[in-house]
């Protein structure tokens, strides 16, 4: 029974997400926003097969892959990335430091606050020796560096 509740969770998860990207990504810049996913993926494929391989997190229960590898298909590869593209297409460019630092914030508190329901109530990830604020700030980190790749690629000039 409870392996239901999370496939729906993981299926859920791939409707809502591919929805997004269709509602919140214009047919003009989607090449910005594949830019942003592909490069986003890369850095959640290296920070979560490392936190996996070295037994921090685990992801005991998962609808993809579950022989290939030990991450969770689902938000390493799709969700985490395709909010990124999200992130980098609305990010706001032309607005002071403070608005740039409260939108860091407020992407990176959502996706934390569903990983939070998911250790506490579901099988979809178990923290070993890790913790949300590690979550917190590698997801920071990792907007992070997909916010200065997408800057240099597109050729982004900071106005603050």
């Amino acid at each position: 029974m409870k392996q239901k509740f999370e496939k729906k969770i993981e299926l859920s998860a791939w409707v809502v997400t591919t929805l997004l990207l269709f509602i919140f990504v214009p047919k003009n810049r989607i090449r910005e926003a594949s830019v942003s996913f592909l490069v986003k993926h890369i850095i959640t494929w290296l920070f979560g097969l490392l936190v996996v391989e070295r037994g921090l997190i685990s992801y005991p229960s998962r609808l993809f892959f579950k022989k290939a590898s030990k991450t969770s298909f689902t938000f390493e590869y799709f969700v985490y990335p395709a909010l990124c593209s999200l992130f980098n297409l609305h990010y706001p460019e032309k607005r002071n430091y403070y608005i740039k630092t409260l939108y860091y914030a407020i992407h990176t508190s959502i996706i934390i606050v569903f990983e939070i329901y998911a250790v506490k109530y579901t099988k979809l990830i178990k923290y070993k020796k890790w913790s949300w604020y590690w979550s917190f700030s590698t997801i920071w980190l990792t907007y992070f560096v997909s916010r200065i790749f997408h800057r240099w690629f597109f050729k982004i000039n900071s106005t603050s």
